[in-house]
């Protein structure tokens, strides 16, 4: 493979320094709520899922019942906070500006709030037609299924085995995997813990990268790689 069929990026946490801002307003409403947790745990166990899978997950865990109505509040007060907040991940505008072959996002957020981020961080014109949210494909499931990965390889005509998705979360890794394509990790977003490249790595990632720079050459060597195995 001289060169991928497709490339695809997760935004939250790849392409925009978004997980931290969202997981301190949900540790906020959920610790208010009566389930204490910090962001950092949330960015360590949930990165990746959608609140609402975040309030179910804890619900099952914990046995505590949530109200509907926080997932609103959620959503309201983290777009609140990532309108003035939000910031592109050092170094992001290059490499993706240098990859040659077809990109694309795909997001568990829904693609109002994407392009508000990528306006604000100014990426949008790198993607313009090329958002896929999970929650506006035809199954409307979120990551970890692999219908978003699926949807937009379809739509580009592209094979998974051929496709690199770039993923910083073990949810968004496992739907990639799921999908028959190739992981690379990344960890460059400010909510990246300690031992956050192991569980890409454990998850499914091929590699696992900290720095824009590398993308490059680690999507070069990869695709080698996958000639001569």
């Amino acid at each position: 493979m001289t060169q991928p069929d497709l490339v695809i990026f997760d935004c939250d946490g790849v392409l925009v320094d978004s997980e931290i801002i969202a997981a301190r307003v949900e540790a906020e409403l959920l610790t208010a709520a009566g389930f204490e947790i910090s962001a950092a745990e949330i960015a360590e166990s949930y990165a990746g899922l959608t609140f609402k899978d975040i309030m179910l997950k804890i619900e099952e865990k914990a046995a505590i019942p949530f109200q509907a109505s926080l997932i609103s509040q959620a959503e309201e007060l983290v777009d609140r906070k990532l309108k003035t907040d939000v910031r592109a991940i050092d170094g992001v505008h290059e490499a993706v500006a240098a990859v040659t072959a077809p990109r694309c996002i795909c997001s568990n957020s829904t693609s109002e709030r994407i392009e508000m981020m990528l306006e604000r961080t100014r990426i949008l014109p790198l993607f313009k037609g090329s958002i896929f949210s999970a929650l506006e494909t035809p199954s409307k499931k979120p990551k970890p299924a692999p219908d978003v990965f699926l949807h937009a390889a379809m739509t580009y005509g592209a094979d998974p085995a051929r496709t690199f998705v770039i993923e910083d979360s073990v949810h968004g890794i496992s739907g990639a995997v799921a999908a028959g394509m190739r992981v690379i990790g990344f960890t460059g977003g400010a909510h990246s813990y300690p031992g956050h490249a192991d569980a890409l790595t454990e998850a499914g990632a091929e590699t696992v990268i900290r720095r824009w720079t590398d993308l490059g050459g680690v999507i070069q060597a990869l695709s080698m790689w996958s000639e001569h195995a």
